[in-house]
């Protein structure tokens, strides 16, 4: 008899096992195991596995006897008695996890088949050499093809294949690494029609952990697709995801597991791929390294239950011909990741993640963030505030427009100008001309002035087809809505704006890069770009729940309003009108360059601008002068300076540099300007205290403020990277000169402890 231990296990495991099939028989005593074949076989149905215990102690003289009748008996292994408990542990291990599991996988085969014979979704099996091994109904309904037609044949064999290599080596780029493959393609019918299909190709690892099979499901997009059918470009998405690899670790690519690596071989079951015209969506997947999960993308993207509902929509969706560029890159940074080391693999993993925000030009604080004054000059400037609305709404109305007062009227024309004015724009074309000088000449009026003078330097008149009466009553109209009660954002602010922008139009490189067009727009934008400023940040009209605000959705309310109101003004009268005489279409182009660089001063976008001319303009040009030695380098040049996108860069930037330029002026004008801009912030600080609003820049109250602080906050955060960038572009060594001079003055009067904008008399 077996010893105590060992009854009770088998007792035990006869109890545990039972569930899956396993039965224990103990014939220690007899030699006629054939006696219980029958009624095990009636019970279950030849899906019993037996297990003989023999006791072959008692019969160690006896010779071994064939296995054949136990077999014949139904049993499918026998287990010599042992004594040891580990062994019967691992006996009965072995037994769960080979045949009883297997067993137990065998017997929802049926229901397996069924599924997949009921699916609605088009299913196709191949093995790893590309044969069709299985298609279900669903599969022949769609494609018109009967299993006989499929089965046992190669994926090249398949007559309506067409090769699309490009397509092809999008899907094998997943695939091959064991990642599924999802998107959308065309496949052509047996008839020869084509077909949209929203497809997820997944590979299937076996034994030796290569992959053995390839599944693919697949369902028709919506009929409203099929007249989309000249769009053949296909855009592909793989879903997030990989096949199950029980622990193994990452691998190589497998054998046999690329489809089609060349011409007839790269075909992919009877499809045909529509990929004519253009890049496709390359595959994109989450890492599968441990602890490098991106939880944003995986939730968005992740199961499959989702990716169901989402099938039409993204088949609308694959069906432009459309890829974001941060597509491309992100697929690049994908692909290279598999092949990287592990260090390079968790940096790129970083990159992801980087990538994968939306605010990709915004910088992070950092050491800044325990600075009041960068931290309320960034609130101020940057956001839209906090939201949030009071009993007490700041109205401001966009209808209330201010008429031409009467004493600006009278005719004046370049000829005509008094000669205080003339004089006080004699140096207008240099850097160092005084606006201030012109502003008390004009008594506060010197838009008109200096805009009749730049204008005609640049031909204004010539390109809009207008008279000079015309010009003037525009420029008219519009300083008459800039409101002289501001400190600051007045039409003397709007006329030193006009006059940085003609400067830097002047510069050689902006001179070869911009065309005709982009000066007038550039000129326009520059004289309308603050047009009935209230003398508030957005983020306080956002926060008192002004009308500006609400018409614009809290959205770059102020330029959206000096833009919108520009217009308006400009066209509601013909004598003012300055762009009556233009063609259609060129008045389009102007008004949308217009707009453009005026929605560029809001300064909740500045990073995105700075960072994105850099990188699209600085540094390609500095890659080109380091290889200066390459015969076409002056066309490479060109090639970057002329492009539509790059010189939409180039004019954003310019005005934004034209804009916040007052820390590159002269000194006194810097100090000038600095007090004047301080003056509204307090002015508005002191509204926010009173109306009970949010105070959105807590540092500019006027009993605590300095001022030297706020600049130097201010020339490091916002002034300093930009005016680098725009000066290796346009080469201004006077400006870089007077920024360092005034950004040590504002340092000296800091170090001195001073908060006021000049130091006290001796």
């Amino acid at each position: 008899m077996l010893p105590g231990r060992l009854n009770l296990l088998l007792n035990v495991s006869w109890i545990r096992i039972m569930k899956s099939s396993l039965l224990i028989i103990d014939i220690r005593d007899t030699l006629m195991p054939n006696h219980y074949a029958g009624p095990l076989d009636q019970q279950n149905q030849l899906k019993t596995l037996l297990l003989l215990v023999s006791c072959e102690g008692k019969h160690a003289d006896r010779e071994e006897s064939s296995i054949l009748p136990l077999i014949s008996a139904g049993f499918t292994r026998r287990y010599i008695e042992n004594a040891n408990i580990t062994a019967c542990y691992n006996e009965l291990i072995q037994l769960e996890y080979g045949e009883v599991r297997a067993q137990f996988k065998l017997r929802a085969c049926n229901s397996i088949f069924t599924a997949l014979e009921k699916s609605q979704e088009a299913i196709e099996i191949t093995s790893e050499d590309r044969v069709i091994q299985y298609i279900n109904p669903a599969f022949e309904t769609m494609m018109e093809y009967e299993k006989g037609e499929l089965i046992g044949k190669e994926l090249t064999e398949v007559p309506t294949n067409e090769k699309k290599a490009d397509l092809l080596e999008t899907i094998n780029s997943c695939i091959k690494i064991e990642k599924e493959w999802q998107g959308t393609y065309h496949a052509k019918k047996k008839n020869g029609e084509s077909v949209q299909q929203n497809v997820k190709i997944i590979p299937v690892i076996g034994q030796g952990g290569k992959i053995r099979h390839y599944v693919s499901l697949s369902s028709p997009c919506n009929d409203h697709n099929k007249a989309e059918k000249t769009c053949e470009r296909v855009q592909a998405e793989s879903q997030t995801g990989r096949i199950p690899q029980h622990g193994r670790p990452n691998r190589g690519v497998p054998p046999g597991a690329e489809f089609g690596q060349q011409s007839d071989a790269a075909e992919l079951q009877t499809v045909h791929f529509a990929t004519e015209g253009g890049d496709i969506q390359s595959c994109r997947h989450k890492d599968r390294r441990k602890g490098s999960l991106d939880v944003r993308s995986t939730t968005s993207r992740g199961s499959d239950g989702s990716s169901q509902r989402r099938h039409s929509s993204m088949a609308r969706i694959h069906s432009m011909t459309i890829e974001a560029p941060i597509t491309k890159v992100i697929n690049i940074i994908n692909a290279a990741q598999e092949s990287s080391p592990m260090p390079v693999a968790e940096a790129l993993d970083r990159v992801l993640e980087i990538l994968r925000t939306t605010e990709l030009y915004s910088p992070q604080l950092g050491t800044k963030d325990e600075d009041p004054h960068t931290n309320d000059l960034v609130g101020g400037l940057m956001t839209d505030g906090l939201r949030r609305l009071s009993g007490n709404e700041y109205i401001l109305s966009a209808k209330q427009t201010h008429q031409v007062p009467g004493s600006l009227i009278s005719p004046i024309s370049l000829n005509d100008i008094p000669p205080r004015i003339a004089q006080a724009m004699e140096n207008e074309e240099h850097w160092e001309f005084n606006i201030f000088e012109l502003e008390a000449a004009t008594h506060k009026r010197p838009l008109v002035y200096l805009g009749l003078k730049t204008f005609a330097r640049f031909g204004i008149c010539e390109f809009l087809s207008c008279s000079e009466s015309t010009l003037r009553s525009w420029l008219q109209i519009i300083e008459a809505n800039y409101h002289s009660s501001n400190s600051y954002h007045n039409s003397t602010h709007a006329a030193d704006v006009l006059h940085a922008t003609a400067y830097f139009l002047s510069k050689e490189r902006v001179k070869q890069t911009l065309d005709p067009i982009d000066e007038v727009a550039a000129l326009l934008a520059a004289t309308v770009h603050d047009v009935d400023h209230p003398g508030r940040t957005n983020s306080f009209l956002c926060n008192a729940g002004s009308e500006l605000a609400i018409l614009y959705n809290d959205t770059a309310v102020l330029e959206s309003h000096h833009a919108a109101l520009a217009f308006q003004l400009t066209t509601r009268d013909d004598k003012c009108n300055i762009f009556k005489n233009m063609e259609r279409n060129e008045y389009r182009t102007l008004r949308q360059a217009i707009i453009d660089m005026v929605l560029a001063t809001e300064m909740t976008k500045h990073f995105e601008h700075v960072n994105k001319f850099v990188n699209s303009i600085n540094k390609p040009l500095a890659a080109l002068e380091e290889s200066a030695s390459t015969s076409n380098e002056g066309e490479s040049v060109k090639n970057v300076l002329t492009s539509p996108e790059n010189r939409i860069l180039i004019k954003r930037m310019l005005i934004k540099c034209a804009d916040i330029s007052n820390p590159c002026r002269a000194l006194e004008q810097c100090v000038e300007w600095a007090g004047r801009i301080s003056e509204e912030y307090f002015a508005q600080t002191d509204e926010e205290k009173r109306q009970g609003l949010p105070v959105v820049m807590p540092v500019f109250d006027r009993n605590t403020c300095s001022i030297p602080k706020s600049q130097i906050s201010f020339i490091d955060y916002f002034i300093t990277d930009m005016f680098d960038a725009w000066d290796a572009f346009a080469d201004l060594p006077n400006l870089m000169q007077h920024l360092d001079n005034n950004f040590k003055y504002w340092k000296g009067l800091d170090d001195r402890k001073l908060r006021t904008l000049r130091p006290p008399p001796e």
